[in-house]
């Protein structure tokens, strides 16, 4: 499409888009409860993480450095897992709250606790070769940069947006437009892929972005193709 092409950008969410579990969470916040004196089914605890944080309020915290932002961050999961255990069983009793926290916390900003979407790298190698900028825009903490690097996957992107570099979370527009500002590109030539239908499509569509759900791909080494026909339907309207 050379210089007829329209989108000039992509940026993924991170986690059920690019990046996945390889484990819930409730089977591995179950195991190492265990192993710090707190024994309780996977299942319980899923649910209760899953309420708890649909509850939570956003873990932004405008107007400080990235560093203090990064310990209220920390602070932020720290209230998160207290609050999900207390939801799963108001009488489950750590013997060492915090060492358990401080496994959990380290657990998730290592390699080994994720894999990438299938298609991922061939999704990211196609786009690149287009000339596509790339980038990620995620609620995730500041642990996700290091995250990606230790996955290979640093250098595949020009931006990554955080929280903790727009002082806002999706839904917020504020973080959309933080994320375009340092990709260097209007809205409209930018697609959005993620994998939640009011915090990543909706909001992304609201910012003035396209915006793909994840789920109605394949895999990811379908995005490609996906977007040849999203500028088709652009060419014709």
């Amino acid at each position: 499409m050379g210089e007829a092409r329209h989108i000039l950008g992509v940026v993924f969410d991170a986690v059920g888009t690019l990046l996945l579990l390889r484990e819930p969470v409730g089977e591995t916040y179950a195991r190492l409860g265990a192993a710090h004196g707190v024994g309780l089914p996977a299942s319980r605890i899923d649910e209760a993480f899953r309420r708890v944080l649909a509850a939570a309020p956003p873990n932004t915290h405008p107007g400080v450095s990235l560093e203090v932002a990064a310990e209220r961050e920390r602070s932020w999961w720290r209230d998160r897992v207290r609050e999900t255990f207390r939801a799963a069983d108001g009488m489950a009793q750590f013997e060492d709250f915090d060492g358990f926290f401080g496994r959990l916390w380290s657990y998730y900003a290592e390699a080994s606790a994720w894999r990438l979407a299938k298609g991922a790298r061939a999704c990211l190698d196609a786009l690149a070769a287009r000339g596509l900028r790339l980038g990620v825009l995620s609620n995730f903490d500041q642990r996700l940069r290091s995250l990606l690097a230790a996955l290979g996957l640093a250098e595949r992107f020009d931006v990554v947006t955080l929280p903790a570099d727009a002082g806002a979370a999706k839904p917020a527009r504020a973080i959309f437009e933080h994320c375009l500002a340092r990709i260097g590109l209007a809205a409209p030539r930018v697609l959005y892929v993620g994998d939640r239908a009011t915090l990543d499509v909706a909001a992304a569509q609201q910012a003035g972005l396209h915006a793909l759900d994840v789920g109605t791909l394949a895999d990811l080494s379908a995005l490609p193709a996906a977007i040849d026909c999203i500028e088709q339907e652009l060419t014709r309207a």
